[in-house]
């Protein structure tokens, strides 16, 4: 099955608008959204089954049994995160525990252990087609490892699909890390901002160290014609086809307001979104010439 990722080097640039009006050019049939911090690509792609949950397991967390605690204060001492309080009796802090495991281990009466903590959910929906998608909790960590499993979940429940589109997260850390492996074409949307080029300079590097396939497209272009030829410039330097130039269009806004995406009405952005969408199969189905 190939793999189309959208990635964006800094939120906002509009990378799940273009995400969900590929899937619905492409009437693919599996899709995934690993923006697991924050995942919204379910708002505009409607499923009428509801999805399978599960419990996503992080790190473990430190518990104290306070029947076997005999205050030595050991596990605080020598807790590095400061997770571990004494009033008005020791307790651990599920935020700021890291689940380490030294209290467990210097605990001189057991009564501290490492128990699985659910760290977010994994949701998935079959009907006409795949949508792998997955809801961190606030403040738990492990989301690269959580972008894995639902690449995982998707490729397990899509074995009959050639096409998959997954909607990546913003930046260059760990979930965006997660989300590169394997993939056959990395699709980045700038903006023309500074820090729009910035971290799409940013971006570009972290994919090319996987040397995967890199494309790039400008979404609101018209906003600065000034940096939108800066980043013309640097595809050329950096030998990346350019996929094309989508306007700012105010119907699109509206559209996704609605539950739409931008292919789901006739507008500029759709339309130059349209010839984006071929450019970007043709690389990844053919290879292309650039």
């Amino acid at each position: 099955m190939k793999q189309l990722l959208i990635l964006s080097g800094k939120g906002g640039t509009g990378k799940t608008t273009i995400a969900s009006a590929f899937i619905k050019l492409a009437q693919a049939r599996a899709y995934a959204d690993c923006d697991v911090d924050a995942p919204n690509l379910h708002l505009v792609m409607q499923h009428d089954s509801k999805p399978m949950v599960n419990d996503y397991y992080g790190l473990p967390k430190a518990i104290i049994d306070i029947d076997l605690c005999i205050g030595c204060d050991l596990c605080g001492l020598n807790c590095c995160f400061e997770a571990i309080s004494a009033h008005p009796e020791y307790r651990v802090d599920y935020f700021a525990c890291e689940g380490c495991g030294v209290c467990e281990v210097i605990c001189p009466t057991r009564a501290v252990s490492l128990q699985a903590a659910v760290a977010g959910e994994l949701m998935l929906y079959q009907d006409e087609a795949v949508f792998s998608t997955a809801q961190l909790k606030m403040g738990s960590g492990t989301s690269g490892k959580l972008v894995t499993e639902v690449k995982k979940q998707l490729n397990s429940v899509a074995t009959t699909a050639d096409f998959a589109v997954i909607d990546g997260s913003p930046g260059i850390g760990c979930p965006v890390i997660a989300s590169i492996s394997g993939v056959d074409l990395v699709l980045v949307v700038a903006e023309p901002s500074l820090s729009g080029i910035g971290d799409m300079e940013r971006i570009v590097k972290t994919a090319q160290s996987f040397q995967t396939k890199i494309m790039v497209c400008v979404n609101k272009y018209d906003a600065n014609l000034k940096l939108t030829s800066a980043i013309e410039l640097f595809c050329q330097k950096e030998s990346l086809p350019l996929a094309g130039l989508v306007p700012f269009d105010e119907d699109a806004v509206k559209a996704v307001n609605n539950g739409y995406t931008i292919v789901d009405i006739d507008c500029p952005s759709g339309q130059a979104v349209k010839g984006v969408y071929e450019q970007t199969m043709r690389l990844l189905f053919d290879g292309g010439h650039w």
